[in-house]
């Protein structure tokens, strides 16, 4: 029989408790929640009642459901008084000595009966059971922040937690209106084993000073649509927090991505913590405050250190979905465009191809149908290298393949004026290796647009060791004036972007290919839990596992770690043909 869960302890109202103590009691549950003295009983006091108080003026609660809502929680100091209480749910800081002296307290204080649940995000929660006489009444019950707007909770089975103690909690989650995923007891769990590792590669890559931590958050905000960049994210996480996740993943990964980066420690130890300090990766105008200010490390702007060339004409090669969507934002912004394609029937098809965007944009209302023939106008089909001699930049869009793209670089290197800039859009390729099949390698730049190139607002703008500042310049100036965010990072493999993302989505082939979870609770976790748009099963679906796969082995090859190298499982289905949504079977079947 299921058990009546009526009354619950909180112990521990920080942030995170204050806000489970809230959820519970929004359902008409008595709370009781507990802290370690009074000062501290009356922080949690204000949280729950600023909290509330947000909810009242946004229309969520009515001032009697509020009162009502803050009747319902009672505080105090001593563990004593969860005698009566249902479920405990404890929310205290991440130490296993901590909890610990907590869960064996809480067995002398609570009916045998009572399900003991830890919010703990990376610990143990086999270790933290041990600790009782009842380590089949103990479970992970890990709530996101902020636990009034998070739906996902992971709900962590250990080895000896009881099944009538897991259908237990999984039914009070969804009674306090979240999506409980049930998954094995290991570090980080789901979400935070997928998303830390992403985290600390970021931070690898700020400390390489491969990136800006502007580029860095705009790159992956613009180019994969997360609603935080890595280091922001971390920032509001808390970079000791951060630290203490990594380490317990490390641990019992021993993965060297999960290796905590050695510039979290040194920023700990300065006091840089994130938004609670006042000062993380950026600088804030007050503590806990989400406003940023600039700082000694903001940037200036990449054209102050050298003058842009002067861009009328652009060619683009290729007959693709990249080069004509790319063609066609530069004739929308009053670009003279001359597409170059191998045949006149793939010039006609691709200039209709355009024309069939433009018309969807006249049908919504966004563009008149004089405006869409002003456009056309702008725009050429050629067949010939020639015919681009006089554009000032000329971009690149054939197929991924190096072979491929040399030859274009070769022919455009001899056809086209000198002082003109040629750019590749290659997502994962050298960009040195094109410019090297050029005379005039200085001019030769990185344009990697994201599809579909209309929409998409970044384009991560690549500088090989031989490109010239004022082709930098010239590339960052040429892609604001088109509406897109430039981020700007050197010649490596998977720029900024598939380089933070592909690993990631690895380690989520990974998770799977163990067993630990299905992709259905995976992608769950990682939308609901981290509010990305795709789970990472949907995504690679829609990619195309042959194109991850690619990218993978291309970032394993330039790299060599071990933590790179694709998951088998990927492998194999690319083997057996099951490439996503273009076939109709990846990890998952399309009609």
């Amino acid at each position: 029989m299921a058990r009546e869960i009526q009354c619950v302890g909180v112990v521990g109202l920080g942030t995170m408790g204050a806000g489970i103590a809230e959820v519970v009691a929004r359902t008409g549950r008595r709370v009781v929640g507990v802290e370690v003295d009074d000062v501290a009983v009356a922080r949690a006091r204000e949280h729950i009642e600023y909290s509330t108080g947000r909810a009242r003026a946004g229309g969520k609660l009515d001032t009697a459901e509020r009162d009502a809502l803050l009747a319902r929680i009672t505080y105090t100091t001593s563990l004593k008084d969860l005698g009566d209480v249902d479920l405990v749910v404890e929310a205290i800081p991440e130490s296993l000595e901590l909890k610990a002296r907590v869960f064996t307290e809480l067995e002398q204080v609570c009916r045998p009966d009572v399900i003991l649940a830890s919010n703990t995000s990376s610990l143990s929660v086999t270790e933290i059971g041990v600790h009782t006489g009842r380590p089949g009444k103990v479970v992970g019950l890990h709530f996101f922040n902020p636990a009034p707007v998070l739906k996902l909770v992971e709900i962590v089975r250990t080895v000896v937690t009881e099944p009538d103690v897991i259908a237990d909690v999984e039914s009070f989650a969804r009674d306090l209106g979240k999506e409980p995923v049930v998954i094995g007891d290991r570090a980080g769990f789901i979400a935070n084993a997928l998303l830390f590792g992403y985290l600390n590669h970021a931070v690898s890559m700020y400390e390489s000073r491969y990136a800006t931590r502007e580029d860095l958050d705009a790159a992956m905000r613009f180019g994969c649509g997360y609603p935080m960049g890595p280091l922001a994210l971390l920032d509001l996480i808390g970079l000791d927090t951060a630290y203490v996740i990594l380490e317990t993943m490390y641990r019992q990964s021993r993965d060297r991505l999960h290796a905590p980066a050695p510039i979290l420690k040194q920023m700990i130890t300065a006091g840089l913590l994130g938004r609670k300090s006042g000062r993380g990766f950026y600088t804030y105008d007050a503590i806990d405050s989400p406003v940023v200010v600039s700082d000694v490390d903001t940037p200036a702007a990449v054209s102050a250190s050298a003058q842009a060339r002067d861009v009328r004409g652009v060619g683009v090669v290729g007959t693709g979905t990249m080069a004509t969507g790319i063609a066609e934002v530069f004739a929308r912004k009053g670009f003279d465009v001359v597409l170059r394609a191998r045949t006149t029937e793939k010039a006609g098809a691709a200039v209709a191809a355009i024309r069939k965007s433009l018309d969807r944009q006249v049908t919504k209302g966004r563009l008149s149908e004089e405006d869409r023939d002003a456009v056309l106008a702008r725009i050429a089909g050629v067949t010939s290298f020639d015919d681009l001699a006089d554009c000032d930049l000329v971009v690149e869009a054939v197929a991924e393949e190096l072979a491929v793209k040399q030859t274009v670089f070769e022919a455009l290197d001899k056809a086209v004026k000198p002082g003109a800039i040629l750019a590749t859009t290659t997502s994962s390729l050298p960009v040195i290796e094109c410019a090297a099949a050029t005379s005039r390698p200085a001019d030769v730049v990185g344009l990697h647009f994201f599809n579909p190139a209309p929409v998409m607002k970044l384009v991560e703008v690549v500088a090989t060791i031989s490109t010239a500042e004022d082709v930098v310049a010239t590339a960052d100036a040429v892609c604001r004036t088109v509406g897109k965010h430039p981020v700007h990072c050197a010649d490596r493999a998977g720029f900024i972007v598939n380089a933070l993302l592909f690993p990631y989505l690895n380690d989520a082939v990974k998770m799977l290919e163990a067993h630990y979870a299905d992709a259905d609770a995976i992608d769950t976790a990682m939308k609901v839990g981290c509010g990305l748009p795709m789970g990472p099963f949907e995504l690679l679906d829609v990619v195309g596992l042959d194109v991850s796969l690619a990218i993978e082995r291309t970032l394993y090859y330039e790299f060599r770690d071990a933590g790179f190298a694709p998951a088998p499982l990927l492998e194999h289905l690319v083997t057996a043909g099951r490439l996503g949504r273009k076939t109709g079977k990846g990890f998952r079947d399309y009609r």
